[in-house]
Order: C-alpha cells, then structure tokens, then sequence
C-alpha cells in the first residue's frame, strides 16, 4: 500500500512538472512575438542610426539573417515543437549560423560558477548566523544581525551593485573597472590550472559579493525564526532536563530540525541559479547567460531567447519537483494527502 502510494505520489508530481514545462515553453514562445520590433527591423534600425542607407541597411539584413518571419505563427510553432523534441534548440539569428546550444554551452558554465558559489556561501553563513541569533535572541548582538539582515535583504541586487561600481571602484579607486569587467582577462584560456582558478575568481569576486550581500539576509531571518520555533519544542525541553550537554542540544535536536525548511527553499533556490542575473551580469559585463538573455532581448534573437527562458523553466520547475518529493520524504502525511 505504501509502495503504491509512493508511486502515485512520484508519478503525479512528474506528470505536472512536464505539464508545466510544455505550457511555459508555448506561453513563452507566443509572447516573444508579441514585443514591439522582430529582429530584421531592430538590426535595420540600428544600422539606420549609424548612419547607414535604408537600402544598405535592408542588405545587411537580408545578407545576415536567415529567418522566414513571414510563415504563419502557427507553423512556426509546429517547427519550434518539433525541433524542441530533437533536443535542437535552433540557430541564432544574430550571431549568423551558430546554434543556439552552443552559446548556451558557452555562457552557462559562468553563471553557474558565479551563483553556485555565492549561494553556498550565502547559505552556510546565514545559517550559522541565524542560529547565533537565536541562542542570543534580544540581545545587542541579535538586534544589529537582525537590522543589518533586515536592511540588507530590501535592498534591490541591482542597487548594490552600482553603488559598489560608483564608490568603491570610481570614487575610492580599490578596482579597476576595466581590467575586473567580464568572464576572464584577455588571452586567459579555461584550463585546470592555478593561474585560471585565479583569474576567474578575480572577475567573478564582486558579482559574488552583490549576489551574497543580496540572499544572506533572508537565510539569516528565516533560519533564526526557525530555530526559535525549534527552541520551544517539548523534545527540547527533555533532552535538557536529561541533562544532554547545551552543544549536543543545539546540534542533534535544534539544528538539524531548524535547518529542514531551509532544505526546501535551498531547493527551489538551485532552480533559479541557471538564469543568473541579467541586471547584475550587465553592470559588470560578466559573460554570462543572463548578460546574453539581456543582448538577446535587445536584439530580439528568437531562438536565443527560447532556449535560455527554456531551461530557466526546466531547472525552477524541476527544483520545485525535488523540493515537493523532498517535503514528502520527511513527512509522510504530505505525499498521503496530496495522493
């Protein structure tokens, strides 16, 4: 009875998640369409407000691109579909005959790189100053984590992000701009190797910072409320009526149940970590998805934009699948009622 349970659990939850994902991809590629401008006259009206001929203008175009805008939306949609189930995500139409899943794979690894390590850190160190909040709850060292966790996490990434290129790099002059701006320095090669752990940590220091200053906040505040909650639990209070050392306490009994919820939203988090930032990669001109999300937007790359808000979709909807068949893992009652 159990097993079967299980199974119908598993399966129901499966069954949306690609639901979801089809639904999204056709929303996605409806709405794309309907921005203002399409790619031939965006790339005409650039070329227009360099000073370019109309009629050279529309050349460049013609010669450049390889799209047929002129089909029907709705074969062009047939065509998406059946690309979509090759696994073929098409041909940007910007950057002339380069499939879209080589850009991908390009760009992707350093937002990964970038968003993975802030959110570990960011994770780790809310965590613990969470708890430190909670065992000296009302105290002073609690109200300035609580203030600073508070104001910290209102605070758009964006914000924190100019106001760290403003003062601290032309006001204060700790960086240079220029030499931190992208992925890696000029005619630096990914290899595995000291030099290049080195260089790209460099590049990726102050995206890390923005990304760390922007999430800890709220791992700080949650994680507090929920070792509080925990504190006041009955199995607590006997353990320290057994006389279990207050360590012990805090780790076996409070921590480990506080830090459970956090699990969840950690979960749904990693779904997020695909897409990046496109705001954030911008202002620091750092090579990554969200930065080529923002130029594909601009230049209206169809393909581009398909793909990337794609797996966006895929990795936020299969965390939530990992972080629903986590919550049935650690509480049966859930997987029995949602049966």
């Amino acid at each position: 009875m159990m097993k079967k349970i299980l199974t119908n659990y598993f399966f129901i939850r499966f069954l949306r998640a690609l639901v979801t994902i089809f639904v999204v991809a056709t929303f996605t590629f409806f709405l794309i369409r309907l921005m203002p401008g399409n790619p031939l006259d965006i790339f005409i009206a650039t070329q227009l407000s360099q000073g370019v001929p109309l009629q050279e203008a529309q050349e460049r175009a013609a010669s450049l691109f390889h799209i047929d805008l002129s089909k029907p939306l709705l074969v062009q949609y047939v065509d998406y579909l059946k690309n979509l189930a090759r696994g073929d995500f098409g041909v940007s139409i910007i950057s002339t005959n380069t499939p879209v899943s080589k850009i991908i794979l390009r760009f992707l690894p350093w937002t990964l790189f970038v968003v993975t390590v802030s959110l570990f850190i960011s994770f780790v160190g809310g965590v613990l100053l969470g708890v430190l909040m909670a065992i000296y709850r009302n105290s002073w060292l609690d109200q300035i984590l609580s203030f600073f966790a508070s104001i910290i996490s209102a605070i758009p990434n964006y914000v924190i992000a100019m106001l760290i290129v403003v003062y601290f790099g032309v006001k204060l002059k700790w960086f240079n701009i220029a030499e931190i701006r992208g992925s890696l320095s000029p005619g630096v090669r990914p290899e595995f190797s000291l030099y290049f752990l080195k260089d790209a940590f460099y590049h990726a220091m102050l995206p890390i910072i923005v990304y760390v200053l922007t999430t800890i906040g709220s791992w700080m505040l949650v994680m507090k409320s929920s070792t509080i909650s925990t504190l006041g639990e009955d199995y607590v209070e006997v353990a320290k009526a057994r006389g279990i050392k207050q360590a012990n306490i805090m780790i076996n009994y409070v921590g480990r149940n506080a830090i459970l919820p956090l699990f969840v939203s950690l979960a749904i988090s990693i779904g997020f970590v695909v897409g990046g930032s496109p705001l954030i990669e911008s202002i620091f001109v750092y090579q990554g998805i969200g930065l080529k999300l923002s130029d594909a937007i601009v230049t209206r790359d169809y393909p581009v934009m398909q793909a990337i808000f794609l797996i966006i979709t895929a990795s936020v909807v299969f965390a939530n699948f990992l972080a629903d068949i986590l919550l049935g893992v650690l509480d049966p009652r859930i997987r029995t009622s949602r049966s």
